[in-house]
């Protein structure tokens, strides 16, 4: 397992729901901070590093989320069962039966999200069975209320996440895990501030892992005001649709093909200037791109570009099977050639350049 390998490894087992990205945050400061001049929080818990390059200006932002979906404990039953609320988009059906981890002020609970068995599901209920997040709870093994909040210490408000580990997916070049939307996302940054470290471009970055993605795009809309970029470029898990249940018109990236680039989501429309100087670039390096036009999602890239008078942003993602389900496939191969990619765009992003892509005329 090497270096980069093992930062995956790291930062996709990391405990970071929405709203409680602090084991995130602390893996991110250790990665960017021998790489920056700076690093700093705002006042949403983003992490915000400045390398300042050859020139004061652009001002280029680029943004990953630290956060992954999860749930919060709402109250628990007398019996001693936990309810929830959802914190992101899952389906309804990727919830049921499937182990989570809650952390408490006593420390982390394991618990399961119950299913009835089929002895006693009658032959003519079972193709209509429905799952509704509402009706779901998780079994902490607790004998009552109070034995929930006494001895295990579960109290309404705590953070609960997906408990899933990470592993290379049977020998080969795919690696299996929860969270990479956008752990994978964070990875690049970390890779791209190390190659520019040693050939620090002619503009000034700041690289920032930001908090509440899944929720509102939050941190990132906070983020930008700090920053004050003058360009944008999100780093997201895209959605793989090379697998047997999703077809063409849904997405289009599939693993193996290289990064993608948004050209639509129900969040942003990028800048078209953008888009065709990230395609020469990637002629330029010989680095293979896919296109995705999605009707959903949203993403960091949106508040990015809507920051004051407005700025020209795009989202380059790493194709992703699964999204926002306990276990989540990439392929090595893309990820590296998103790393090598962001960090040559950055590097061409001079003055003129950014000038260029800012220009309406």
């Amino acid at each position: 397992m090497d270096r980069v390998e093992k930062l995956l490894e790291e930062l996709t087992n990391a405990f970071g729901p929405t709203g409680f990205e602090e084991p995130v945050r602390a893996i991110m400061r250790r990665e960017v901070t021998p790489f920056s001049d700076t690093v700093e929080t705002d006042g949403m818990g983003s992490l915000i590093a400045h390398l300042k390059g050859g020139r004061p200006a652009p001002r280029v932002m680029l943004a990953a989320h630290m956060d992954e979906v999860g749930l919060l404990v709402k109250y628990i039953t007398a019996e001693g069962y936990v309810k929830f609320q959802p914190l992101g988009g899952f389906l309804d059906h990727a919830l049921i039966n499937q182990r989570f981890t809650i952390m408490t002020h006593k420390g982390p609970i394991t618990g399961i999200t119950g299913l009835k068995s089929p002895h006693v599901v009658g032959l003519d209920q079972r193709a209509t069975l429905q799952f509704k997040w509402q009706q779901m709870f998780i079994d902490v093994g607790a004998s009552s209320k109070k034995d929930a909040e006494d001895r295990l210490g579960i109290r309404p408000g705590d953070p609960v996440a997906p408990d899933s580990k990470f592993q290379e997916l049977n020998g080969g070049e795919q690696y299996l895990a929860k969270a990479w939307d956008d752990r994978v996302g964070l990875g690049i940054i970390a890779g791209v501030m190390r190659q520019l470290a040693k050939e620090p471009p002619k503009n000034s970055l700041y690289a920032v892992s930001t908090t509440q993605e899944e929720v509102g795009l939050r941190g990132a809309h906070t983020a930008a005001f700090h920053v004050k970029p003058d360009v944008g470029i999100s780093l997201e898990a895209g959605v793989g649709a090379d697998h047997p249940g999703i077809t063409q018109e849904e997405a289009q990236e599939r693993l193996g093909n290289g990064p993608g680039i948004f050209l639509h989501d129900s969040s942003m429309i990028p800048n078209l200037r953008f888009r065709d100087f990230i395609i020469d670039v990637a002629k330029e390096c010989h680095i293979p791109i896919q296109f995705e036009v999605l009707s959903g999602y949203g993403e960091d890239g949106s508040e990015m570009q809507k920051v004051y008078s407005g700025v020209p942003a795009v989202n380059i993602t790493v194709p992703t099977r699964y999204l926002h389900t306990h276990n989540g496939v990439i392929a090595r191969k893309d990820f590296d050639h998103a790393v090598t990619l962001v960090a040559e765009i950055i590097k061409r992003l001079d003055a003129p350049t950014v000038k260029k892509l800012r220009s309406f005329d």
